[in-house]
């Protein structure tokens, strides 16, 4: 898949300790790759990295990625071909908590990044920058944000994803014209499935409180995402990767949306109604809704035409295939007790697999 591109190739994956890092990491490592990473802390307990032992697996660093001087020296050693920007402060909420830090670490975390890949620009071929669905202007449409709509947001968090975007692009359109590194930027939101225990998701905020046998408050039920597997959008991150390993690659200076069909949008009630199906003798729900005027979007979409002409880029799973995967991770972290390395690259394979059935074209290496 993805023509064997990462294949003993060097990539760096900034944020390896968080729940998408962990993902991409492992599906690297899967793919064949060396692979090194850089976070500032193992981000939750439980944790994703620690169960899947990934410090054993890879060159594992703890910076901070606004320490400009520790990226670059670790990338002057590890001389990657590949960097993938996932380092971030994710969380909306947090955000009106801590509004500097998280404007200071998406921001100036990316355009460190940026300056490392055109500092490093002869060891460096691909640059593969990460923010979010969020960093749209989100006037609660119900048509899918596209590529070249307003940027940023009412909260800091949308703000500071918006911010990055403009830095970017900057960077693109000043120092990577023409030959490597080429860089883009890519764009998807409300991921799920397992080894997710950030605070203030819904997914993770139901499995800690259903794993001690409470029923879990919501907020916000009635509120409709667009959910995806992890999988879904890590795919795309990898297939804009891998096109971009091109000298003059048509992709360079791009920025991409990766989200599911549009038909996949459900409300926080549908989730739960789902999760408990597949979650024995689950303790339910409590509608507690709280204006503490923390505003949160109620409905965003993105618009994945460009991926899926472009990059001929689709996602490759239903709602229901989404809820298997994402609700059988936990019953086997929680009650069955298996491998979690082990079931969580066997979720890899079983992705992949239905992906070649359905004839997607980064998995049949053609």
């Amino acid at each position: 898949m993805f023509n064997d591109i990462y294949k003993n190739k060097r990539v760096l994956v900034t944020g390896h300790t968080g729940f998408k890092g962990t993902w991409l990491t492992t599906w690297l490592l899967n793919l064949g790759a060396e692979v090194a990473g850089y976070s500032i802390s193992v981000p939750t307990t439980p944790s994703h990295f620690d169960v899947l032992q990934l410090e054993d697996k890879i060159q594992h660093h703890f910076g901070d990625i606004r320490d400009y001087k520790h990226l670059l020296k670790v990338c002057q050693d590890f001389k990657p071909e590949f960097i993938f920007h996932l380092a971030a402060q994710p969380l909306v909420r947090d955000s009106y908590e801590n509004p500097r830090e998280t404007f200071d670490v998406n921001m100036i975390g990316t355009l460190n990044v940026l300056e490392v890949i055109r500092q490093l620009k002869e060891v460096v071929k691909v640059g593969v920058i990460i923010t979010s669905d969020k960093c749209y202007d989100n006037v609660e449409w119900v048509y899918g944000y596209r590529e070249d709509d307003r940027l940023g947001g009412e909260d800091p968090y949308s703000g500071s994803k918006g911010a990055a975007e403009i830095i970017t692009k900057s960077y693109m359109h000043s120092f990577f014209k023409q030959g490597f590194p080429n860089v883009c930027s890519t764009r998807a939101g409300n991921v799920i499935g397992g080894g997710d225990w950030a605070k203030d998701r819904i997914v993770p905020d139901i499995v800690r409180s259903w794993s001690e046998n409470n029923p879990v408050e919501i907020r916000s039920p009635y509120s409709t995402r667009p959910w995806q597997h992890v999988l879904e959008p890590l795919g795309g991150y990898l297939c804009v990767g891998a096109k971009l390993y091109e000298e003059n690659s048509e992709h360079r200076n791009q920025a991409y949306n990766f989200g599911p069909d549009a038909k996949v949008n459900k409300n926080v009630g549908e989730l739960i109604d789902e999760m408990e199906q597949r979650w024995d003798n689950s303790p339910g729900w409590i509608n507690k809704y709280i204006d503490d005027g923390k505003k949160e979007a109620n409905l965003l979409k993105l618009c994945c035409d460009k991926a899926n002409i472009n990059l001929e880029w689709h996602p490759v799973m239903g709602f229901e295939e989404t809820m298997d995967f994402t609700m059988s991770w936990y019953t086997n972290f929680y009650f069955d007790k298996k491998s979690v390395f082990e079931f969580t690259n066997n979720q890899i394979n079983l992705y992949t697999s239905k992906a070649k059935e359905r004839g997607i074209k980064w998995s049949l290496n053609e």
